[in-house]
């Protein structure tokens, strides 16, 4: 147990190193400038083994997004929880992790670097859409089998996309507010609030969504 537990720690280790490594990278010389053996040479391992951790180099990015759909898995199945209350948590925690990194003026600069280098750079907003669309597959996937519905259902389909667009809009604000010098509780206030109130737009709606045998219990 011991062994497997230091060889876990290690893949992290190198899994951490790759992207911090390719994050600085893209940030100084430009996404398009740098290719994937670059990476790879300034870490000390090979092209493979880069590879062998991300599927692409688009993944050595925007590899921080993919524990958002283990988050999602665990709060949507939650029967304690409605949904919105559910995706609110998601989004609360993602909020919380982010303040406590952002401690100094210089994170919040890297920080907007980052989103700025998603929004100038074509195949990272592709990449973050086919992300953000992996997401909303796996709320649709949770949410049928929570209330016995079928994944291609309209319900679920239309539920997830609901509760997705709460995460687009956290991220959007936050690149909006945050600012070197600007108190980052602000913003985090400020993206809460906004989630908030989209939030109540869809609570409502998707209050209705239930076990398809609870609906004909309750009309019959």
């Amino acid at each position: 147990m011991s062994t497997e537990g230091l060889r876990e720690r290690k893949k992290r280790a190198m899994r951490q190193q790759l992207s911090d490594t390719a994050a600085e990278m893209f940030l100084e010389q430009g996404y398009d400038a740098v290719r994937v053996a670059d990476v790879a040479e300034a870490c000390g391992v090979s092209e493979k083994t880069v590879f062998n951790y991300f599927p692409s180099k688009e993944a050595l990015v925007l590899d921080r997004l993919e524990p958002t759909a283990d988050a999602l898995r665990t709060h949507l199945a939650d029967p304690a929880l409605p949904p919105v209350a559910a995706m609110l948590k998601v989004l609360d925690d993602e909020l919380q992790g982010i303040s406590v990194s952002l401690t100094t003026a210089k994170a919040v600069t890297r920080y907007r670097r980052f989103g700025d280098l998603i929004h100038e750079t074509p195949s990272l907003r592709a990449y973050q859409s086919d992300v953000a669309e992996r997401f909303a597959d796996v709320a649709a996937e949770v949410l049928a089998s929570r209330f016995g519905l079928e994944p291609g259902d309209p319900e679920p389909q239309v539920a997830a996309a609901a509760l997705l667009g709460l995460w687009k809009i956290q991220f959007r604000v936050l690149r909006t507010h945050l600012h070197p010098g600007m108190p980052i509780q602000d913003a985090i206030n400020a993206a809460a609030g906004e989630v908030q109130r989209a939030a109540r737009l869809i609570d409502a709606g998707l209050e209705t969504l239930s076990d398809p045998a609870e609906q004909v219990t309750k009309t019959g």
